[in-house]
């Protein structure tokens, strides 16, 4: 049992009875141990708000410390750190784990077998992190492959996990590209194993989630072969309680919430030291990090349950029932927004990039064009007003760069410029994250044409 009570005696065979529902007694002031279990995916850094991060700056255990003094309990947290949102759900529905993070397929999935399994079943509480177009999951390929769009992956072999927000991205693309599931040859992998198998050529494409892809081209071990983003459907990743813990604790989910939020600002007000603290703790290059989670980065950092993502939930499940993920979903009672409101969260402003551009002397205001450098030795990061601007600024010898950062023209989709494809366009100069969509502009304006990262620089 994830959590239990002090002193023991008759107490514990009547939770042993109730092993799917809260049990909660005391039997005097101080007298109560309170154990909360929270699954979590530190590499999936679109959930760090729920999880890393959380983790790292203490916050939970602070908000919990704070409510033991007005309650006299002792509340103990246990974190368990997965690949994957599945068995974070098969932990839930056996008792073992309390709360958890993870994405929207996922999520749905474990709703819809807790509902199945009877009793409570489980909540979605909040959100961590999202893409109103879908970009947290995108699918690369090894820099020499032949595969141009996703169309050619028909035949391959391609690395994911089942039931994940990626599998469910890579079903959906490839059926809009006019390739049915069963005609890959999909490899059912966690992550970890699926990056493994695309450097060593096991495989030929590895469809993921944050922050597989980016690592991947960051490193130089291969090429965005479909950004997320061109689907054009919301993607959200978020936190979901066991219902009967949730009925017996309201005040641990609560105080679960409330250091959510905390921290969600301190990511959005401090972004490169957030970035930096969730490397630390993952392993995971600050750069890729930053690509994520940085200001106008790939994922938006909120908690509410906003009435956009809500649908998108909606919209997803005759998707999953159609391919055998899910029976059914009674998606009104799995999203529960109480817990929240009992919480009174604070609204929490999203990182952007702010500031004016030191080169070209314009302020950086526009969340469609304004880039981002990151250079070596420097604490802070500079805006670039568009990419021309970033472009410019990049031509300095005398400065070594880590990382820079500019929006796709087409999707918005922050990505690496290094590793973008680009255009110019009588006297723009436009980054894409694919070469799909390249081709697409360069299809639709017949003066463009298309550069180099090289040449993009030369001619900026």
């Amino acid at each position: 049992m994830p959590y239990t009570t002090r002193p023991a005696g008759p107490l514990l065979a009547a939770c042993a009875l109730a092993a799917a529902t809260a049990c909660s007694s005391s039997a005097g002031a101080g007298g109560t141990t309170v154990e909360v279990v929270v699954g979590y995916q530190s590499k999936t850094i679109n959930t760090v708000t729920a999880g890393t991060l959380l983790r790292a700056q203490g916050y939970f255990e602070q908000q919990l410390a704070e409510q033991g003094r007005k309650d006299g309990r002792t509340y103990k947290v246990t974190w368990q750190d997965y690949d994957s949102g599945a068995p974070i759900t098969a932990q839930m529905l056996a008792g073992k784990t309390d709360i958890g993070s993870m994405g929207d397929y996922p999520l749905l999935i474990n709703g819809s077998r807790a509902q199945e399994a009877g009793g409570p079943g489980t909540r979605l509480v909040s959100v961590t992190g999202y893409n109103l177009l879908g970009a947290l999951n995108s699918v690369v390929v090894p820099n020499g492959s032949t595969a141009h769009t996703l169309a050619d992956l028909k035949g391959r072999k391609v690395s994911t996990s089942a039931g994940s927000a990626a599998d469910g991205t890579l079903v959906q693309a490839l059926a809009r590209a006019g390739v049915a599931d069963a005609e890959i040859q999909k490899q059912n992998q966690q992550p970890a194993v699926g990056d493994s198998a695309l450097k060593a050529g096991g495989v030929d494409a590895l469809a993921q989630f944050v922050a597989w892809p980016g690592a991947v081209v960051f490193a130089g071990d291969g090429r965005l072969l479909y950004d997320g983003a061109a689907l054009g459907r919301p993607t959200l990743h978020g936190v979901v309680i066991r219902q009967a813990f949730g009925t017996g604790h309201p005040e641990v989910v609560q105080a679960f919430l409330r250091a959510q939020a905390a921290a969600t600002g301190f990511l959005n007000e401090h972004p490169l030291e957030a970035s930096r603290k969730v490397a630390e703790a993952t392993g995971l290059p600050p750069e890729v990090v930053h690509l994520y989670n940085g200001p106008n980065g790939i994922a938006t950092f909120a908690t509410p349950l906003a009435p956009e993502l809500l649908d998108a939930l909606r919209e997803d499940v005759p998707f999953l029932r159609s391919v055998g993920v899910l029976k059914a979903l009674d998606v009104e009672r799995f999203v529960d927004p109480s817990y929240q409101q009992r919480a009174a969260l604070p609204a929490i402003a999203p990182a952007r990039i702010t500031g004016t551009d030191p080169v070209c002397n314009r302020p950086a205001e526009d969340p469609k064009l304004a880039g981002e450098i990151w250079y070596d030795g420097e604490d802070t990061t500079r805006p670039a007003a568009d990419p021309g601007c970033l472009l410019r600024a990049l031509k300095d010898p005398a400065k070594k760069v880590r990382a820079a950062y500019v929006p796709d023209a087409a999707t918005g989709t922050r990505w690496f410029a290094d590793k973008d494809w680009w255009v110019q366009d009588a006297a723009a100069l436009l980054p894409f994250t694919t070469e799909d969509g390249a081709k697409a502009y360069l299809a639709a304006h017949p003066g463009a044409r298309q550069l180099s990262y090289r040449e993009a620089l030369a001619a900026s």
